[in-house]
């Protein structure tokens, strides 16, 4: 399945699946139309999400302030915010 990417106002939404307390940090492609993201940090207090972003940010050649979570801050479902511009970027991570 692709991965499904909106873009408004200079900005791409994405849907990320996280699995926390992963063996090591890795975007493993996508699932049901999200990206699956691993990470190692586990769900607490906002250690999973900073992974996340960071891993993100690596990935696509932009600071982490640039990447934002918009929606599932508690869950393992979210949607982030990236830059327009990494559309290609993150299309490609999703083939992995």
């Amino acid at each position: 399945m692709t991965l499904a990417v909106r873009v408004a106002h200079g900005r791409a939404f994405v849907d990320v699946r996280v699995i926390p307390r992963a063996a090591r940090n890795e975007v493993a492609g996508s699932r049901e139309g999200a990206l699956l993201v691993r990470v190692t940090a586990p769900p607490v207090e906002g250690a999973a999400n900073e992974a996340v972003v960071a891993l993100l940010a690596r990935a696509l050649g932009v600071a982490p302030s640039a990447i934002a979570v918009e929606r599932g801050g508690h869950g393992r479902r979210k949607s982030l915010s990236v830059p327009a511009d990494t559309v290609p970027r993150l299309e490609a991570l999703a083939t992995v």
